[in-house]
């Protein structure tokens, strides 16, 4: 009977705790489709603007909640920015002493979600980081380009998950608030 009672109590707590949970996106229906135009590369690794924008097409892709459309015809554009990559040797082999053995790529980008509907900029310039290591013996540019398959991966994640965050109407809530707010007020004769 007190097994039972437990049981009973323990059920009726867990439904209260996610009455109010939802297994729906936040974000609203008609912002549900995305554009990445190819990101702009300014960092010294070759290709790595465009590894960023196929990976964060395909998380997008594997997340289901945004469709994906040809620039122009989304809802929310994702621009970026590859700004700077460095490679550094962070191992040597020991029985060569002078020949690099690991090595750390590290990528800055910045990203930019644009209300393609409004001509609102949802978030402006927000950096990005990531960092991948890697092996090379004598071919040090193969390592780098494994590497920068691996950084577009961790950036595509971390973009992904900002736009789903993203709480279009809150924004545009706070936007119209904010006119409001700035309109002058009428004056009575």
């Amino acid at each position: 009977m007190k097994h039972g009672i437990a049981i009973a109590a323990f059920a009726a707590a867990v439904c209260c705790g996610c009455a109010n949970y939802s297994w729906k996106p936040a974000v609203p229906q008609d912002m549900r489709t995305v554009s990445v135009p190819t990101f702009r590369n300014e960092s010294g690794v070759t290709g790595l603007g465009s590894a960023i924008t196929t990976q964060t097409l395909r998380e997008f892709q594997r997340e289901g909640t945004y469709a994906i459309r040809p620039v122009g015809e989304s809802a929310i554009e994702v621009q970026g920015i590859v700004r700077e990559s460095d490679s550094r040797s962070v191992a040597y082999a020991r029985k060569t002493g002078e020949r690099n053995r690991e090595h750390r790529l590290h990528a800055t980008a910045i990203v930019s979600f644009i209300d393609k509907k409004s001509g609102r900029v949802l978030v402006d310039n927000r950096k990005y980081t990531a960092t991948a290591s890697f092996l090379a013996g004598d071919d040090i540019l193969t390592g780098e380009r494994d590497a920068a398959g691996r950084l577009a991966e961790d950036f595509a994640r971390q973009i992904v998950d900002d736009a789903l965050s993203l709480n279009v109407e809150c924004d545009l809530r706070q936007a119209a608030g904010a006119a409001q707010e700035t309109a002058p007020a009428p004056q009575t004769p």
